[in-house]
């Protein structure tokens, strides 16, 4: 474990640092286990399943048993209960959002490109993503944030969007095949990464988003206490936001562009301000948030700026912002003149001025 801190000695004292402490509060505390993961408080919170409730009856039931959730968070976190105490039902908050999902699944709609396929049966939208959870890799990560690293990142197959310059093109874009987990195996291998000093488990990819129901099944199999980070292009759908709260710690999003018409051109997404936006809303109010941007040449105008000047006015107090000025024109970005050179120096540099003058959390 020690030697990784060789590797990244800021890491060693991140958690004490007075920014992650004051805007990543829990976080820290759990990576400490000095309180439990939301999703080990959300196995604990009682369903009383009946297998005749329809669709909307389950939703409603969600509804209930989120206020019992953070209820008992409450207790927890303020010393008045031990999750010692709370057993484990035999039908849980979590099996309900894993009906939830497979409901959602039927008729595929977690993301916003709502591609209303059977997921459940194999079929693939646009994401190519079927009924087998398929990874590229997983692995310690010592590349992430100073207070994410050493970060147990899984890397799952799949992407809902088709980001011309992705730097992880081959996972996102199927140029590999990936290989077949279940998620009984995913849970040990998390157990065995955080006995081995991981900090969190981090999903990523490609998207995590597609892969929700084994990410679920197994945090439902997990025993160990860790942090669960749901690193995504926040595209997902207000149903897949309402299934991951009471369970995601610390949401690592990209945003990435601040406005539709470069999404549309550089990602193939539609509507994205709109829904990336409303889901930082979402996350903050329901976790904790690193929010990453990836400067782009030729893109502070219309992306860099709008996105800094919109996290200020919104939700400035609640995050920490990750400026990434390590932009490269990989996969199909030779294609574009705006993005087919690195950044410079002088733009990466305007960026940090008014993240500076907006008084923005922000690290680079």
């Amino acid at each position: 474990m020690w030697q990784w801190y060789l590797i990244r000695p800021d890491c060693l004292r991140a958690l004490e640092d007075p920014l992650v402490k004051k805007i990543l509060p829990r976080y820290v505390k759990v990576v400490k286990d000095e309180l439990p993961a939301r999703f080990q408080i959300t196995k604990r919170i009682v369903f009383e399943f009946d297998e005749s409730l329809s669709e909307i009856e389950l939703w409603k039931e969600h509804k209930k048993l989120m206020k019992k959730f953070y209820e008992t968070k409450a207790f927890i976190d303020k010393g008045k209960l031990d999750i010692k105490d709370l057993e484990i039902p035999r039908f849980s908050l979590l099996d309900l959002k894993i009906i939830l999902t497979k409901d959602v699944l039927k008729n595929c709609e977690l993301c916003e490109r709502k591609c209303h396929v059977n997921r459940l049966k194999g079929e693939k939208g646009e994401c190519r993503v079927g009924n087998t959870c398929l990874i590229s890799s997983e692995f310690i990560h010592l590349g992430e944030e100073f207070h994410i690293s050493p970060s147990h990142t899984i890397f799952f197959m799949g992407c809902n969007f088709h980001c011309q310059y992705c730097q992880n093109w081959t996972i996102s874009q199927w140029f590999e095949e990936g290989y077949p987990i279940t998620p009984n195996e995913l849970a040990r291998l998390i157990e065995r990464r955080r006995g081995e000093g991981a900090r969190n488990v981090n999903f990523v990819g490609g998207e995590p988003t597609p892969n929700l129901l084994p990410i679920l099944e197994a945090l439902k199999a997990c025993k160990v206490n860790v942090p669960v980070i749901w690193n995504s292009n926040f595209y997902m759908s207000k149903k897949t936001m309402e299934i991951l709260d009471g369970v995601v710690d610390l949401y690592l999003p990209d945003f990435k562009y601040g406005n539709d018409k470069c999404a549309k051109r550089l990602s193939k997404v539609e509507n994205y301000f709109e829904i990336v936006s409303r889901n930082h809303l979402i996350a903050s109010k329901q976790a904790e948030i690193t929010i990453r941007h990836l400067v782009l040449p030729n893109h502070l105008e219309c992306c860099s700026k709008p996105i800094l000047k919109w996290i200020a006015r919104k939700i400035r107090k609640k995050c920490i912002v990750n400026l990434m000025d390590q932009y490269r024109p990989e996969f199909r970005a030779s294609q574009h003149i705006d993005i087919n050179r690195r950044l410079t120096r002088e733009e990466f540099e305007e960026v940090i001025k008014l993240a500076k003058k907006l008084k923005i959390n922000f690290i680079t």
